[in-house]
């Protein structure tokens, strides 16, 4: 007897869904591998909760134009009981067929359908194929801020912008939705390579139905359990609520509530009050008894319900700018708008709504009984006319003609049909990591502060996370940066992704450009994250990851450059816990290098390094250096913090007692460094050279902050030596620099480095430094200030007592120069510029 899966252990169930996944995927990249047939036609409404919005209309313009007999129509419909009328309507039509979301034949269809039409986004494994043609038509002008306007993680809106920008066609009912909701609020500006049609809404087109027309409407609406006889209607349609559209909140009770409240407050005998749900919310409703005969069925198109209705209740919902075109009054329920303001934030203010704006259900009734008697206010009348003209002027009846002949039959005259607004600036596309706070993170966001956003669009992608610490990271990128979150995973078979992955084993990453099956599966992959975006300068700033500096090739036309954040073949070697869990990723990433233009690193010294070490796998010229950039105004503000606060643990509210003790007046001389607890830091030597100094100035200190692999060997290692007292381990801390402002020297240890920022940070905090030679040891401090000693634990114990007798040299750190240095470094180091002489 089978066991249903929801009663099966969690670990069970993670298991059965990742199968599914594997199985959806690999029947994906079976009919991919088919041909595209050009007859073909898939529609999705809102992940298939129906036959509904845009793309019915669309679908019933084309069955009903005599030289589209030829088309075949797939419809995604999650549930066909919930939609038993259409599935009726078609079932003996052997040119319609309906395939559930997920399906066998949901993803043939995605894979194999010559056009493809959406109001809302296919799923994250979607990539479209060049023979298809994608209409994305969305649903609605919005009220409520999208996309990046939210101010919420790139991660939520990740796979709308990919239906975007692998659309061929957006659909755009007004000015404004071109404007505000395309080109600002999802930053399609200068990189979607489609074209937007402002034609008016297809849906639309069904309130512009005749007498005979409404009459059905109404038929369908009493046929569906509704009774009007013969009363006039009022449609209450809020929109749903909650933080994801995915995961919407169940707010029945509140509206069934308010529905029963009007119904007291009005003419009953001249008006019935029907709900009309948003799609994703109508299974909440669905179910409860007390909305029968007052629950419109999903099934029913709104705007068909639009057509006869009388009078119009709403909240934020875009269903009100459809309504704009009949002319009808509006009135708008609100009674949460000052927290849904706070986290949505709205287009307009509720000044400039048109009609009536209230709170409660006893204040609608007094302005629904107005308008019964009197119609429309005379001082909503004139905004409600400049509303219909900036919002509903291309609304005829006739959209639905227009999309047809402009997307199917190819005319384009006289249409408004075009590309988004473009402007002079050269585009770059930073891979900026997984933004874990680290050095490399440090870096790509003073990076991206430092570009001139004038003259670049710029991009960053990174994967999608929730962690919040690296939530965090994402949210201090320059707001004038594009973000792309990286969701769902690579398309193709099972056997194919089996190749690849033993050539990552093997260190081998070239079969990507000379087997033509792993080159499709790049290239495939680059279209499934950025549509058919093009960039003209394509950056893996991280420079460690195997998937990325693959993908990186394959951004089409683009200047490519990769950045060596280190000595990368002694970081290929590094040995933490007795692997080196490096070797095979960055050999593997090394053989990628003889595909870019550029091998970046981060000083002089060290591309010299590289490109001795790294000779095999790239001509010497390639190598160039590039700078570092720092962020002097952020690291003040955050040393400027009491240190006890910024130390505090968020989870329990305890401040460490070395955070009291370091801002005692009595402190000790404290000596601190920042950075990775990982082998190439090498903290045992600095541990063990504090050992020597603390045995002779026992009112000395060492802070050592950060945490990594080797935290429980060097807390093993400070017991062993007695200096438990002495020394700190702090683990991660959120702000660093509090700690090292409050500190009187700054010492490094590590066996190699590429460019060391915490230096430059504490050059910022003016902080003595004293550093151990390394590789590029010269190119880390400026000439004549701080210290560098021998490698050793004798050297850096010396250069500690230096410190202890004044003679670390320190000079004011300017660094406005550094950085406008640093970025001409960068701008000749990617090929946008030559280097100056």
């Amino acid at each position: 007897m089978a066991i249903p899966l929801h009663t099966a252990p969690a670990r069970v169930r993670r298991q059965v869904r990742r199968l599914l996944r594997a199985s959806a995927y690999e029947v994906y990249a079976f009919w991919r591998r088919r041909p595209v047939d050009p007859d073909v036609v898939l529609y999705e409404s809102f992940g298939g909760n129906g036959m509904l919005c845009n793309p019915e209309a669309i679908f019933r313009g084309l069955r009903a134009a005599p030289d589209f007999g030829h088309l075949k129509h797939v419809w995604v419909l999650s549930d066909k009981s919930d939609n038993a009328s259409v599935v009726r309507e078609f079932a003996s039509d052997a040119a319609v067929r309906f395939v559930s979301p997920g399906s066998q034949g949901y993803y043939r269809a995605l894979a194999t359908s010559g056009y493809l039409v959406n109001n809302a986004t296919f799923p994250t494994e979607f990539s479209k194929r060049p023979q298809q043609v994608y209409l994305n038509t969305w649903h609605g002008t919005p009220l409520k801020r999208m996309g990046y306007d939210i101010g919420d993680p790139a991660s939520r809106v990740a796979n709308v912008i990919r239906n975007f920008l692998s659309a061929d066609y957006l659909l755009a009912a007004n000015r404004f939705m071109v404007e505000q909701m395309y080109e600002k609020a999802h930053l399609l500006r200068n990189i979607y390579r489609g074209e937007i049609i402002e034609e008016g809404y297809p849906r639309i087109d069904a309130q512009f139905t005749d007498v005979a027309g409404v009459n059905s409407v109404r038929d369908r609406l009493e046929a569906a359990g509704l009774p009007l006889t013969g009363r006039k209607i009022i449609l209450y349609a809020p929109t749903w609520k909650g933080e994801s559209f995915a995961r919407p909140n169940d707010d029945a009770e509140e509206l069934i509530r308010r529905v029963i409240e009007l119904e007291t407050l009005i003419d009953t005998s001249q008006y019935v009050v029907l709900l009309k749900t948003h799609q994703v919310v109508h299974q909440f409703a669905a179910r409860r008894k007390e909305f029968r005969g007052r629950l419109v069925p999903n099934e029913i198109p709104t705007n068909s319900v639009l057509s006869a209705t009388d009078i119009l209740v709403t909240d934020y919902s875009s269903t009100f700018f459809d309504f704009l075109s009949t002319g009808r009054p509006i009135a708008f329920l609100t009674p949460d708008i000052d927290d849904y303001a706070g986290y949505r934030g709205l287009y307009m203010e509720p000044e400039e709504w048109p009609g009536p704006v209230v709170r409660t259900v006893a204040e609608l009734a007094v302005e629904l009984n107005v308008i019964a008697r009197s119609g429309q206010r005379i001082e909503v009348a004139e905004g409600y006319a400049a509303m219909q003209e900036k919002y509903a002027a291309h609304e005829d009846g006739h959209a639905t003609d227009r999309i047809i002949d402009i997307v199917f039959r190819g005319k384009r005259a006289g249409y408004r049909v075009g590309p988004v607004a473009r402007d002079d600036r050269r585009s770059i596309l930073i891979n900026v990591g997984g933004m874990t706070p680290n050095g490399i993170t440090s870096s790509a966001l003073n990076l991206l502060n430092a570009i001139d956003h004038s003259k670049f669009d710029v991009s960053v992608v990174f994967p999608y996370s929730r962690r919040p610490r690296v939530l965090e990271k994402q949210a201090e990128i320059n707001p004038a940066v594009r973000q792309f979150a990286r969701v769902g995973g690579m398309s193709g078979s099972k056997i194919t992704h089996a190749v690849r992955r033993v050539a990552w084993f093997r260190g081998d990453l070239s079969a990507h450009e000379h087997d033509p099956v792993q080159e499709r599966l790049w290239d495939d992959e680059w279209t499934r994250c950025f549509g058919s975006s093009r960039f003209d300068f394509a950056i893996d700033f991280s420079g460690y990851g195997q998937l990325w500096a693959t993908l990186m090739l394959h951004a089409p036309g683009a200047e490519r450059s990769i950045w060596l954040h280190n000595d990368m073949a002694a970081d290929a070697q590094r040995n933490v816990h007795g692997k080196r869990r490096q070797f095979r990723s960055l050999t593997g990433v090394f053989s990628l290098y003889r595909g870019y233009d550029h091998l970046v690193s981060v000083s002089p010294a060290l591309a010299a390094i590289n490109a001795h070490a790294l000779d095999e796998y790239a001509s010497v010229e390639k190598f160039v250096a590039a700078k570092n950039l720092v962020n002097a105004p952020h690291i003040l503000r955050a040393a400027k913090l009491d240190v006890r606060q910024a130390a505090t643990d968020i989870t329990t509210g305890v401040v460490p007692g070395w955070a009291t003790d370091l801002t005692a007046a009595s402190a000790p001389t404290t000596f601190v460094t920042a950075g990775r607890l990982s082998p190439e830091k090498n903290h045992a030597r600095m541990i063990r050279a504090f050992a020597a100094v603390h045995s002779d100035h026992p009112e000395t200190r060492l802070i050592i902050v950060g945490d990594g692999p080797l935290y429980e060997q060097l807390s093993r290692l400070i017991t062993e030596l007695g200096l438990s007292t002495a020394i700190v381990l702090t683990g991660h801390q959120h702000n660093p620099y509090a700690v090292m402002a409050a500190s009187d020297c700054f010492v490094l240890s590590s066996d190699y480095e590429g460019q060391p920022m915490v230096l430059l940070e504490a050059l910022i905090l003016d902080l003595p430094v004293v550093t151990v030679a390394f590789g590029s040891a010269g190119d880390a401090l400026p000439t004549g200030v701080g210290l560098t000693v021998p490698a050793t634990d004798d050297g850096l114990a010396d250069g500690m007592r230096a410190f202890l007798r004044g003679e670390v040299p320190t000079a004011p750190f300017d660094n406005a120069a550094y950085n406008q240095d640093a970025m001409e470094q960068f701008y000749v180091a990617i090929g946008t510029a030559q280097p100056r002489g």
